[in-house]
């Protein structure tokens, strides 16, 4: 088995280490992302459901913010805002706007380099192509000069090895579009969440007395 991947390389031609190059790339982002995404999912989930949460339904806003700043996960950061508007008996529409905010500062973290796997997909399917093209061309070239009674074979043999790149190509691309499309899945699973506990928090406020916002005992 190892023989026929290391002769199945070799006969792609020079074409073939690029696109390995490609492959790796994307695998190494793809771990990447998927360990970290898991560890702001285990963070997230730590830090609103054991800490911050608790506080919330006591309507303790005030060590509820004290919790938030304390915690280093991105759901603290976009709760934490909303609470300030809160403390600062702020209207449900600014403590909206101000997770909102936090939330678009966090993002561009959560989906940091998972579009680069769509990118190098559709690079590594674009250089099997053209390394096919460019061993068709020397295989036709190598044709034209070569006995009359060996041209079938000699160029069935170098269309043979030419479509090896584009076989590798693809082989490397629809992994990385896959990976790309479940990083995609995790992310909006996470954003989701933070959606969640932004409309919790907005549901409390609401639960709130319009005439008497005083009687929160913590904010007092």
């Amino acid at each position: 088995m190892l023989e026929t991947v290391i002769r199945f390389f070799q006969d792609g031609g020079p074409f073939m280490y690029p696109i390995a190059l490609v492959l790796l790339l994307g695998l190494a982002i793809t771990l990447e992302r998927f360990i970290y995404l898991g560890s702001v999912k285990r963070r997230n989930r730590r830090a609103f459901e054991q800490g911050i949460l608790p506080l919330l339904r006591k309507k303790d806003y005030r060590k509820a913010m004290h919790a938030a700043n304390s915690s280093d996960s991105a759901i603290a950061s976009v709760m934490g805002a909303g609470i300030a508007r809160l403390l600062n008996n702020n209207p449900r529409e600014d403590i909206e706007y101000a997770m909102e905010e936090g939330l678009m500062e966090v993002l561009p973290r959560l989906e940091k380099r998972t579009q680069y796997l769509a990118t190098l997909a559709n690079v590594a399917t674009l250089l099997g192509l053209l390394g096919t093209i460019i061993g068709l061309i020397a295989a036709f070239t190598a044709v034209a000069s070569a006995d009359p009674s060996q041209k079938a074979s000699l160029l069935s043999e170098s269309i043979s090895i030419a479509m090896n790149t584009t076989a590798f190509g693809l082989m490397s691309a629809i992994p990385l579009l896959l990976f790309h499309a479940l990083l995609q899945t995790r992310t909006n699973e996470i954003v989701d969440s933070f959606e969640m506990a932004g409309i919790k928090l907005l549901n409390m406020v609401s639960e709130e007395s319009p005439q008497n916002p005083a009687t929160r005992p913590a904010v007092a």
